[in-house]
């Protein structure tokens, strides 16, 4: 690629150029449409955004984000499919790719800090499975909670919980904090020992510690909860999928609150 060709506004030259000026800044990858649907509703900065077949782009804008169509035509690149192919590693069956900045740390950070909480916080002990961080995460945007939260190895921005995130790490705060220094506020552990989560509240401010399907929650946070409370389920079966647990715990907290963050009381509503 020659100077000339990698400085041509709108060109496939110039897309792939900025792709890898993105990818060297350790941009986030922003796999398919919904991805990067969801991330430029929420203000993320996209530095980059490529297809193969810019006017079924469009098409598929018109019928699922026509609020983004204008958008997406003066930003998204058409590339050859060869050239994606070598960009994207595994091609999203919607033909779209795109590269955005991570948030920074330290806002995230903050926002996560900040007290009081209208809405309660997700945190993930040691989670194993980058797809169930991603969903996990796609619910706490849908139930407009404060963040989430992991504990471990894992990064919750890895690629593969974002894809499973559908962009929406972009809609609340996501970060990986050591079990020491988490946020402030009361703390409700998720265990098969506690009491009935029906028969309790999920405060505004809450904590709500979810564990592996295996393992659940470590001992230390454990002993550190101000509440242990349980998912209702039938005798012998042994445990749910986490982000199923996330799902029922938030909409519990949702069904209870009177927050004005609560999706449907005034709170954000989406598609």
């Amino acid at each position: 690629m020659t100077e000339d060709e990698a400085a041509r506004p709108g060109s496939g030259a110039a897309a792939a150029h900025r792709w890898q000026a993105a990818t060297d800044a350790r941009c986030v990858l922003l796999d398919g449409f919904h991805a990067l649907k969801h991330a430029l509703r929420f203000g993320a900065d996209v530095r980059v955004a490529v297809t193969a077949d810019r006017p079924g782009l469009l098409r598929l804008a018109a019928e699922l984000a026509p609020d983004l169509t204008a958008e997406l035509a003066g930003r998204v690149a058409e590339v050859p499919g060869p050239v994606l192919r070598e960009l994207v590693p595994r091609v999203h069956p919607t033909g779209v790719a795109a590269l955005a900045a991570r948030p920074d740390r330290a806002a995230n950070l903050a926002d996560l800090h900040r007290i009081p909480r209208l809405a309660p916080l997700v945190v993930l002990d040691s989670p194993r499975n980058l797809g169930n961080v991603g969903a996990v995460i796609r619910l706490a945007a849908g139930f407009a909670a404060t963040g989430v939260v992991t504990t471990g190895d894992l990064d919750p921005w890895h690629p593969n919980a974002v894809r499973s995130g559908a962009g929406l790490h972009y809609a609340t705060a996501v970060e990986r904090a050591d079990p020491d220094a988490l946020p402030p506020g009361p703390r409700y552990v998720l265990d098969p020992e506690g009491e009935d989560i029906r028969d309790t509240g999920l405060p505004d401010d809450a904590l709500v510690v979810f564990g592996s399907e295996r393992h659940g929650v470590s001992a230390a946070l454990r002993d550190r909860a101000d509440a242990l409370v349980s998912l209702p389920m039938r005798a012998q079966v042994s445990s749910y999928n986490l982000a199923t647990s996330v799902g029922m715990a938030l909409y519990h907290w949702a069904a209870t609150s009177r927050s004005p963050l609560v999706p449907g009381r005034g709170g954000p509503g989406g598609h």
